[in-house]
């Protein structure tokens, strides 16, 4: 040991006295025959690693490069380990986010006047199917018959026969205890025979007002063929604006017959709203369908509706009186069997509509409808309906179920000239049918190959909630003090709806996770844990490929 220090002091000495210039000379040629020395192919790889550890900008990598002690290596190996495995967790779950729920329904920053949607079309049904004469066979009588296993009596008139069979499918279907048989071979046109047997819309509204100003509820008032019956509706979607060409309501539900177009007051029948655009900027306050701009009583839609006691046959209605009335979009066929407010007679019934709106961002439409859980109105074809809703989309899927269930349909479902309308025999099949659809789709919700109904919401929907507030209501003082004469006894209700306020917040489906959000949350996480960023992925790509094939190429330049 003595000896090697001794000999390193000379050394060291010696070099002290030889000349920079001399020492440079020898460096250099010791430089010049390591050149000249070809390095092996784990040289040139250990060289371009420990190149790679000095300059990355990922955190930990560059004491990998250094000669350290092994503890130390261990250490930050561990370390590194642990960063990515906690990034790679995170980012999954991240990513699993934005596939499952990329899209969220919050309030929408501004409120929205009610000038911007129509108002609620209003479809209200009699529970008085028809008028009695002193001498006409009761529904309630025949069905006991009927109940009892007699048959029906020979002296029927042939008019009271197909009321009784009308009846059947417009009653309260819980007045029926067993299974009907087929009490007619023929086939009967329903709806004929409900506009012969039902009360004239001039005597079940006796006066309507709108906007302020006084109204012949003809003028104001459509046909709507429903489960209960025939119905009236207001400021709903002309038949030829919601039914497809070839199908049945789009015939008998128009309005041609019914408007006076020449009237000051006429509500405009030019189709120009649409649910996901609105009503254009330039259209008038008296449009199709129609609007308001004032939660005032004063523009609201007024109403008197009569409800008869005498001949009655509470049989057929269940013991109950009054109307149903159901609020629902202009768009949507009504659905009475679902939700609806009672009117009651000798009441005044006051309904204060609150709408309730989701309306959609741009950026989701270019989610699949699984993935953002609604339809755009073009993606979804409806056979029966121009308009996709999901009422719509729900009452075509029930009529398809029930033709295949039954082999026929309602009077009152979608249908076109050629589809078979259930007889007196089918009332129990139909019935049944809607209980075993639902009962399908819930065993079969979780399998994809079902053949389910696939009734999304629409992407942009609007819903009316009510308010309902009610009072006594003295008919009786009312037309005397107003000197009518009706000329038979009668109970009147009024009924008054409006909206409850100027402006409501409506809800917004948007994006949850972009993709700019995704991979912002990305690269905040590996920011944060590895000092990871697209420059980070740049040098190990480039270290991989362009520097490793230039060394490569140096070597055999000097080979």
């Amino acid at each position: 040991m003595q000896m090697i220090r001794k000999y390193e002091d000379v050394t060291s000495k010696v070099s002290e006295h030889i000349p920079f210039d001399v020492q440079t000379t020898l460096e250099s040629g010791e430089q010049e025959v390591s050149r000249k020395r070809p390095k092996t192919l784990r040289q040139s790889l250990l060289e371009l690693y420990y190149e790679y550890c000095e300059n990355t900008s990922l955190h930990g990598i560059q004491y990998l490069g250094q000669r350290r002690p092994r503890k130390e290596v261990f250490f930050w190996i561990c370390i590194f380990i642990l960063s990515t495995l906690y990034c790679m967790q995170t980012i999954s779950k991240i990513y699993d986010k934005w596939i499952d729920t990329p899209v969220i329904v919050s309030f929408s920053e501004r409120s929205t006047p009610i000038s911007d949607i129509p108002f609620p079309a209003i479809t209200m049904c009699s529970e008085i199917r028809r008028p009695l004469d002193d001498n006409a066979a009761r529904y309630g009588d025949l069905l006991l018959l009927l109940e009892r296993g007699e048959k029906l009596p020979s002296n029927l008139t042939e008019n009271e026969r197909e009321e009784f069979l009308t009846l059947l499918h417009t009653c309260n279907y819980d007045t029926l205890i067993r299974e009907l048989p087929k009490l007619w071979n023929q086939s009967l046109d329903y709806i004929r025979i409900l506009r012969e047997m039902s009360f004239d819309m001039e005597v079940q509204a006796l006066a309507c007002k709108w906007f302020g100003a006084e109204d012949i509820c003809v003028d104001l008032l459509t046909e709507s063929f429903t489960e209960d019956g025939l119905c009236y509706t207001f400021n709903a979607f002309n038949g030829t604006d919601l039914y497809r060409e070839d199908t049945v309501q789009y015939h008998i539900m128009g309005l041609e017959s019914q408007v006076n177009v020449s009237s000051a007051n006429r509500i405009n029948r030019t189709l120009s709203w649409t649910l996901e655009k609105g009503y254009p900027r330039n259209s008038p306050l008296k449009t199709y369908p129609a609007r308001v701009v004032s939660a005032n009583t004063r523009v609201s839609f007024d109403v008197f509706l009569l409800v008869p006691t005498e001949h009655l046959d509470y049989r057929c209605s269940g013991g109950t009186q009054g109307y149903k009335i159901a609020l629902h979009t202009p768009d949507d066929v009504p659905l009475l069997s679902k939700r609806f407010v009672r009117v009651s007679p000798g009441k005044e019934i006051s309904i204060a509509v609150k709408p309730v709106m989701v309306t959609t961002s741009d950026g989701i439409a270019s989610y699949p409808p699984a993935k953002r859980k609604c339809f755009l109105s073009h993606e979804r074809y409806l056979r029966f309906f121009k308009v996709y809703s999901e009422r719509n989309c729900e009452m075509e899927c029930l009529t398809n179920y029930t033709l295949k269930a039954c082999g026929c349909v309602t009077f009152a479902m979608p249908r076109t000239a050629d589809m078979p309308v259930c007889g007196e025999h089918k009332i129990t099949c139909y019935l049944k049918a809607e209980d075993n659809m639902l009962q399908e789709h819930f065993s079969t919700r979780f399998d994809d190959n079902a053949d389910n109904c696939n009734c999304l919401p629409s992407c942009t929907s609007l819903e009316f909630d009510a308010e309902i507030s009610q009072g006594d209501f003295d008919s009786k003082k009312f037309l005397e003090a107003a000197k009518i004469d009706l000329g038979f006894e009668a109970v009147f209700s009024h009924l008054v709806i409006h909206f409850k306020d100027n402006e409501f917040i409506t809800s917004k489906r948007s994006e949850l996770y972009g993709f700019s959000d995704f991979l912002a949350n990305c690269g905040g996480i590996l920011g944060l844990f590895m000092g990871f960023s697209i420059l980070s992925l740049v040098e190990i790509i480039y270290h991989a490929t362009l520097r490793l094939w230039s060394n490569i190429r140096s070597k055999r330049n000097r080979q």
